[in-house]
């Protein structure tokens, strides 16, 4: 996805953020420590394994197995950061199951009236019909926030499925999380984490069609007519390119890329039946840096890091049976350093957002408070071994 400044008028009407301060290196709260103490504290968090890999760039990352739930190792795991296209991971946990595959829908001129200018696109057309199935496709291959407003229309528009990616983050426990718009793109208070992504790949992973949409390397997309064009997937660990080799046991999941983000990427590998997941949020150079850095510490989670103690969990959903957070005890943990106070306020949505969607350009508020009121509520679930290893 590319950067743009500013809008363009058409875009304008679909979508604005406002009275929201850019939030893009906020520390994680001291009353919010999802998942374990440790993981609010600055420096790297490792217990009972060496050989982390030495040149690590990246503002945030995160190392954690799929099926425990352990996180191994983690560096500013909280520290809220602008996510860019990963933050599409939550939006199929959100809408994914609420369609048909093969239910057909014809795009109208409307449905894309409030794509961004400067989007990354799939090349959704107005007047072409299309499956549920290919615009997933567009969504996951080619990241493509065309597809992924046509789906938020589908669901009632841009404004209820921000609505429900808010929620859902919320079920997750995904606090870091504050969603503006639901494709990633880069708008005033839009922020995530290593933690919250890597929430919202493991969930994710869970659901067939979310695995197989993310592992797919190739489609072919509907031109109009009879005519078609292929797409590749952009995770260059899983189809090997700009000068990478596709990893060993690559299994997905999501790229993103702005000017104002720059690189963000969550993978999933699997070995000798192992799944690792690892989040790596901003590195220093661009290009294949964090496709890199990514691969240096699934080497290592692979490697040496298999006698690594858990540092801390991540949680499950509360709609699943996850343990809700509970207060954090007075001289809690040190939150990561990045941002004041006063930045760190604004991004917990102290002050309300708006979004005009539609042609009509119907004003919708969305109300900050109840965001600001779960951030305080949030606190420490450290899984047993996590608790357990706080002092190594």
């Amino acid at each position: 996805m590319r950067d743009s400044s500013r809008l363009t008028r058409r875009a304008a009407l679909g979508l604005t953020a406002a009275a929201l301060p850019v939030a893009a290196a906020t520390p994680a709260s001291a009353a919010t420590v999802i998942g374990g103490e440790r993981l609010a504290r600055d420096g790297i968090q490792l217990s009972g394994a060496t050989g982390l890999p030495k040149k690590l760039t990246a503002r945030s990352w995160l190392v954690a197995d799929h099926e425990t739930g352990e996180v191994l190792a983690s560096y500013r795991a909280h520290q809220r950061l602008a996510p860019a296209s990963t933050l599409k991971m939550l939006f199929a946990d959100t809408v994914l199951g609420k369609f048909e595959r093969t239910r057909t829908y014809r795009v109208t001129d409307a449905d894309l009236a409030d794509v961004p200018s400067g989007s990354s696109m799939v090349g959704v057309k107005p007047g072409i019909t299309y499956t549920v199935h290919q615009l997933w496709q567009g969504v996951f291959l080619r990241s493509g926030n065309d597809a992924v407003h046509v789906l938020s229309h589908m669901n009632g528009g841009i404004a209820r499925t921000v609505a429900e990616m808010q929620a859902k983050a919320e079920d997750l426990q995904a606090l870091d999380t504050h969603v503006v718009s639901p494709d990633g793109f880069d708008h005033p208070g839009q922020v995530s984490s290593a933690y919250d992504l890597t929430l919202f790949a493991r969930h994710g992973l869970h659901d067939d069609d979310f695995g197989a949409y993310c592992s797919t390397r190739t489609a072919n997309f509907p031109a109009g007519g009879k005519k078609t064009f292929q797409i590749q997937n952009t995770d260059r660990l899983l189809t090997g390119a700009y000068g990478l080799r596709p990893y060993k046991g690559m299994i997905g999941v999501k790229n993103g890329y702005t000017s104002h983000a720059g690189n963000t990427f969550t993978g999933a590998a699997t070995r000798d039946g192992r799944t690792l997941l690892v989040t790596v949020m901003h590195p220093a150079n661009g290009g294949n840096e964090v496709y890199k850095e990514t691969e240096a510490l699934l080497d290592w989670g692979f490697g040496k890091g298999s006698s690594a103690r858990a540092v801390g969990t991540l949680v499950e959903p509360l709609s699943e049976g996850g343990a809700s957070a509970s207060p954090t005890p007075s001289g809690g943990a040190k939150g990561a350093p990045g941002a004041t106070g006063a930045a760190a306020s604004s991004a917990e949505g102290t002050s309300p957002w708006r979004l005009l969607e539609g042609a009509a350009g119907t004003v919708v508020l969305l109300a900050g408070g109840a965001f600001a009121l779960r951030r305080r509520r949030a606190a420490v679930a450290a899984a047993a071994k996590a608790e357990e290893n706080q002092g190594s």
